[in-house]
């Protein structure tokens, strides 16, 4: 039975159990934390070692996929990283949720992938298209609990955009009134 569910509907009183939230805060997060920087690690490393030695022998094809997707894999490894430190810091009191959310808009998980099947990808070794498949997959799992624990913060924040005076519109009205026009 896992720990961080109730196994009571009235555990809390009858309150909204926020799952994402607790999600982010179980043993399964910190699994997840340690995957993501063991793979930037595993990168690292490969890259500064067998994958410089790797990339030498390729032709001119595999070897700008290479460049590419070893940038692209840094950068997703980066970005991913970053997420999984703020929610760490969120998870040990370091920070808000509120202000995670805020930090977080500096983080990009979208995906940006690149074509895998033109000429030269099946050139490029086998290591580094291992390394960018496990980090789309870590992407995946990350974009979806991002959406899980920030998806009801973004609705509110749009829906008190929407519903916020708009003081250029209300000026304009004014003015429209006191010379008389109606639109």
């Amino acid at each position: 039975m896992n720990r961080d569910v109730p196994s009571d509907a009235n555990a809390h009183g009858g309150e909204t159990v926020d799952f994402a939230a607790r999600f982010a805060g179980s043993e399964t997060f910190r699994t997840l934390f340690r995957e993501g920087m063991d793979l930037v690690e595993e990168t690292a490393s490969y890259l500064d070692g067998p994958g410089r030695a790797e990339s030498r022998g390729l032709s001119r094809a595999a070897s700008l996929i290479y460049a590419t997707e070893s940038m692209r894999l840094t950068t997703r490894l980066m970005q991913l990283a970053s997420w999984l430190l703020l929610q760490r810091a969120v998870n040990e009191g370091e920070m808000t949720q509120e202000q995670a959310g805020l930090e977080k808009t500096k983080v990009r998980i979208e995906d940006r992938s690149g074509e895998r099947d033109g000429p030269g990808w099946d050139e490029v070794p086998v290591t580094l298209r291992d390394l960018v498949d496990r980090s789309r997959r870590l992407q995946d799992r990350i974009r979806r609990l991002d959406d899980a624990i920030y998806a009801d913060e973004e609705e509110k924040e749009k829906k008190a955009r929407e519903s916020a005076p708009n003081p250029v519109a209300d000026q304009l009205g004014l003015l429209a009134h006191a010379f008389g026009r109606s639109d």
